[in-house]
């Protein structure tokens, strides 16, 4: 095998400096359940086409019938990513990664506060338009649009240029995804599962209800008495979770060329800072636990390795470390000068206009196609 190319500042300012450059970083790691190669994994449910279908799992069948799953799909990734940059404390020591970003914290109701690192449409949510910061993120949104200046989105939340933004409801602008996360199981089985309620006392027998109503609505999963655990109820058929015969894999990349692609003042500062967020947040190690019945490990018999991606398709094995990584990022942050850290104020009358401006917007949009 050969020995990875080892990595230096000088390396990763190349990255983000030279036009023909690597196109990415990519790294592929191996997964295994708790349980181990075999072990029964829950994926995520979504809603079916139909009413009537329930919850379902995102598979998809490929030409050759390979059943492939989502496990965790990008935007979980992006959601699960961001906040490890918020300043909370880990262990007995300070959080070194919320040095590098500003801490924008909105107060809201009885003086709670929610991070824009926990929004999930980045700096085009409607937290955002509901508070202090809406001007100014629409400025900043503008300033892109006109000049393709990006350098106000990365003074005030760098990860949305890190993760991807989209102010759909406002600006329009969009900056697409520089670190792209995704986990997926390979030639799954789909498993079913059956349980069965019986309450602990019989309520009929203690006149609660009458045994004519029991004898209706036992077994009803529908039926009032049944929603609310006053009769036995057979559940039969849910999903199950899945077993992977293949291999579960999380695949992480970096896109050099949208990074290459941020312009401002400061332009090379800029993409400096933003790289080294992005590979920051790439290298962190995730907690496994995506949901119940879904823990999942890196598999220490097949570890995954960084490599670059040149435009011609080679694949170069990088000797990429998370020190390498938060030196670079930390240095970059000093030469860029992260934003302001501040506590702005939700405001009711800010959510309530921007409500009403989009039941004017669908009245117009109603009389141009009448």
């Amino acid at each position: 095998m050969t020995d990875p190319l080892d990595v230096t500042q000088d390396t990763i300012n190349s990255w983000a400096d030279e036009p023909k450059g690597p196109v990415a970083l990519h790294l592929k790691q191996k997964l295994l359940p708790v349980e181990g190669d075999g072990g029964v994994i829950f994926p995520p449910t979504y809603a079916g086409e139909r009413s009537s279908d329930g919850p379902i799992y995102n598979i998809d069948t490929l030409s050759d019938g390979t059943k492939v799953a989502i496990i965790d799909s990008v935007g979980s990734q992006a959601n699960r990513m961001e906040p490890i940059f918020k300043a909370e404390k880990v262990g007995h020591a300070e959080n070194p990664l919320a040095k590098l970003v500003p801490q924008i914290e909105i107060v809201y109701g009885n003086e709670k506060t929610v991070s824009i690192l926990e929004a999930g449409h980045r700096l085009g949510d409607a937290i955002i338009r509901s508070s202090e910061l809406k001007d100014e993120a629409k400025k900043a949104f503008e300033l892109f649009l006109n000049s393709g200046d990006a350098s106000a989105l990365a003074k005030l939340a760098p990860t949305s240029l890190v993760f991807g933004v989209w102010d759909s409801r406002d600006t329009q602008a969009k900056l697409p995804r520089i670190v792209q996360s995704v986990i997926r199981a390979w030639d799954v089985e789909v498993l079913k599962r059956s349980a069965q309620y019986n309450p602990p006392i019989d309520y009929a027998a203690l006149a609660v209800f009458s045994e004519e109503e029991k004898a209706k609505q036992e077994g009803d999963p529908k039926s009032p008495l049944a929603k609310r655990g006053f009769v036995h109820v057979p559940a039969g058929e849910a999903l199950g979770g899945i077993v992977a015969r293949g291999p579960i894999e999380r695949s992480v990349t970096v896109n050099l060329v949208a990074l290459r692609k941020l312009d401002g003042e400061n332009s090379t500062a800029l993409r400096r800072y933003v790289l080294g967020i992005a590979l920051v947040a790439a290298m962190e190690s995730l907690d496994g636990f995506l949901r119940q019945g879904c823990l999942l490990t890196l598999d220490p018999a097949a570890p995954g390795q960084w490599v670059t991606v040149t435009r011609d398709g080679d694949r170069i094995l990088v000797g990429l470390t998370r020190a390498v990584a938060l030196d670079y990022a930390t240095n970059s942050a000093k030469a860029f000068g992260p934003g302001q850290s501040r506590r702005i104020q939700f405001k009711k009358e800010l959510a309530q206009a921007d409500l009403k401006e989009n039941d004017k917007k669908k009245a117009a949009e109603k009389t141009k196609t009448a």
